[in-house]
């Protein structure tokens, strides 16, 4: 099965180049292209897309708009948004309302083709140490969005998924974590899943954000003292 992607930028000749890009993958396919956000809302009503590449700054509609309205669907697909500059609070803004990762418009190709099939999977977060610093610039300047008291959504996990959690919030890769935790991947990647449904979340850039918003993991990268 390839997987089904949608591009949304204003600039058309971008859209043309990653066309091309996606076009000579066997894994992938372009289904759909638009221009803005409102018009990607019109277009995703009767098309059937697993990712979407969002751009940020478009006219009518902006991409954070989009991706919030795209994410509160029911079985939405996943959204990578795609920006010019490097720690934009308007990409952290998207992550904040479910968008899945960020890269920037002049990654090569390789590593946004593997960005795609990374937010396909849901297995990973795409540039996590990027993420990271993104979280640690704009957190103080944003109101949480968590529903409910962040100390009863992590009272859910156990001691372990919460050890986990800290290790994703730091930007380690599944594999990263077993290592540190002499556990195998597929152990890790076990409790990731539990704890993405024990608290209702969609893949790991909300455990980073959650992580923070909630005090597990302050500026900077590490956990608070104790």
């Amino acid at each position: 099965m390839s997987i089904r992607v949608m591009l949304v930028d204003d600039q058309v000749l971008l859209r043309t180049g990653f066309r091309m890009v996606l076009a000579a993958q066997p894994d992938m396919e372009v289904v759909a292209e638009a221009g803005d956000g409102a018009e990607a809302l019109e277009v995703l009503a009767g098309t059937e897309v697993d990712v979407v590449l969002m751009d940020v700054r478009m006219p009518r509609l902006d991409g954070v708009e989009a991706t919030r309205r795209i994410c509160a669907q029911q079985d939405p697909p996943k959204v990578l948004i795609l920006t010019t500059f490097d720690l934009d609070e308007y990409a952290f803004s998207a992550l904040k309302v479910g968008a899945s990762g960020f890269m920037l418009k002049d990654v090569p190709p390789a590593e946004l083709l593997g960005a795609i099939r990374a937010v396909h999977s849901g297995d990973a977060v795409v540039a996590p140490s990027t993420t990271r610093r993104l979280l640690d610039r704009f957190t103080p300047m944003l109101p949480s969005t968590t529903k409910e008291p962040a100390g009863t959504e992590l009272g859910r996990l156990t001691e372990r998924e919460r050890e986990v959690m800290l290790l994703v919030a730091q930007g380690l890769s599944n594999g990263e974590i077993a290592a540190r935790l002499v556990l195998s991947e597929a152990t890790v990647k076990t409790h990731v899943g539990r704890i993405l449904t024990k608290l209702g979340l969609r893949d790991r850039v909300q455990v980073v954000v959650l992580a923070y918003e909630s005090g597990l993991v302050r500026a900077g990268g590490g956990a608070p003292q104790k």
